[in-house]
């Protein structure tokens, strides 16, 4: 069993239903900020199309489905608030977070 860097009483609605998203571990369960997120046209319909990283994940942990999962975007704006300012960019966008700051620089289209 994970144990969660947030327990469901700390979770606050943030932002209206959004749909929702992949995060991985090292946000959820070890508490990192998230560096880098993109947005993907969504494939179920429940699907934000987002997906975080903290930017320290290695390809291997990335490809090893047990180190992320489904999680509303509500939840993951709980564990790091920089994010909502962005979260309505189109599907395409790359984002990755200026060092030492709460914004994020777009990187792709």
């Amino acid at each position: 069993m994970k144990k969660y860097k947030l327990n469901s009483t700390e979770i606050k609605r943030l932002i209206p239903p959004s749909g929702g998203c992949l995060a991985t571990d090292k946000i959820t369960v070890e508490g990192m900020q998230i560096g880098y997120m993109y947005k993907e046209h969504y494939e179920r319909e429940l699907d934000s199309g987002w997906r975080f990283f903290s930017g320290t994940e290695s390809q291997s942990y990335i490809d090893d489905l047990s180190n992320s999962n489904v999680y509303d975007l509500n939840t993951i704006a709980n564990y790091d608030r920089a994010i909502i300012p962005y979260l309505d960019l189109p599907y395409g966008v790359e984002l990755e977070r200026i060092e030492g700051t709460d914004e994020f620089s777009l990187i792709a289209p």
